[in-house]
């Protein structure tokens, strides 16, 4: 099975093609141009380096929130429209679940953070399981940071791992609260497409299909935009 992942959640771009779950190209653009303009590209680019034309593609997969407003509608677009033209079936990931898989398998906690502005960010904290597949533990929000802790109602016995530009650049704030807190490397800041691949093949196996026409993006926060419905997946 070949899925096409793809990512415009933040100020990078992602895209990535997989074989069932072997990853045959992984690419990341992180330069100060409109998603509008590389997404295409990148995923022309993706095929030709795979030799897999765009038809032959099995599964459309991309981040659908939280994120940036405009990158999100345009990702979003791009999904629909690939889908719509081909007839293939869709997934949308969470962009939080996605960041959390930057952080190994290991028994901590993971709090996936994203930049929201405004003295906010997107966030929601994750576990891995016996498994090694990654649960969400609670809702993803807009929260300021200073009040992460909080949104955590149960014994941390472990210490949380926060990842994501929000992580770094409320890292002050988090060790405050937090001493123990561990704060993931900047290059382990971006979300990587074949992440958001991996958890969408596990929710195409679950039937958690979009609905093309329907679908809207994942904005949890209604000021510069209309909010969606929310969409949450345990990978």
């Amino acid at each position: 099975m070949l899925t096409l992942a793809f990512d415009t959640s933040s100020r990078t771009a992602a895209v990535s093609i997989l074989k069932n779950d072997d990853i045959l190209y992984d690419s990341m653009i992180n330069v100060d141009v409109n998603h509008s303009e590389v997404l295409l590209p990148a995923i022309d680019q993706a095929c030709q380096q795979t030799r897999i034309k765009i038809n032959e593609i099995d599964l459309f997969v991309c981040t659908i929130g939280p994120g940036s407003f405009t990158g999100l509608r345009i990702g979003v677009s791009t999904l629909k429209g690939l889908t719509l033209s081909s007839g293939k079936p869709a997934v949308g990931v969470s962009s939080l679940a996605a960041l959390a898989m930057n952080v190994s398998v290991n028994n901590n906690l993971i709090c996936s953070m994203m930049d929201a502005g405004r003295g906010q960010v997107y966030a929601a904290y994750f576990r891995y399981n016996n498994e090694g597949s990654l649960n969400r533990i609670t809702l993803a929000k807009a929260i300021e940071p200073q009040n992460i802790l909080s949104e955590i109602d149960q014994p941390i016995d472990k210490s949380i791992e926060f990842v994501g530009d929000g992580a770094i650049k409320y890292a002050d704030i988090i060790r405050e609260k937090m001493k123990e807190a561990r704060i993931a490397s900047p290059m382990q800041q971006h979300i990587r497409a074949s992440a958001v691949g991996i958890i969408g093949l596990d929710k195409y196996t679950r039937n958690e299909l979009l609905d093309p026409a329907a679908f809207v993006p994942d904005y949890l926060r209604s000021a510069d935009a209309k909010p969606g419905r929310c969409l949450f997946e345990n990978k």
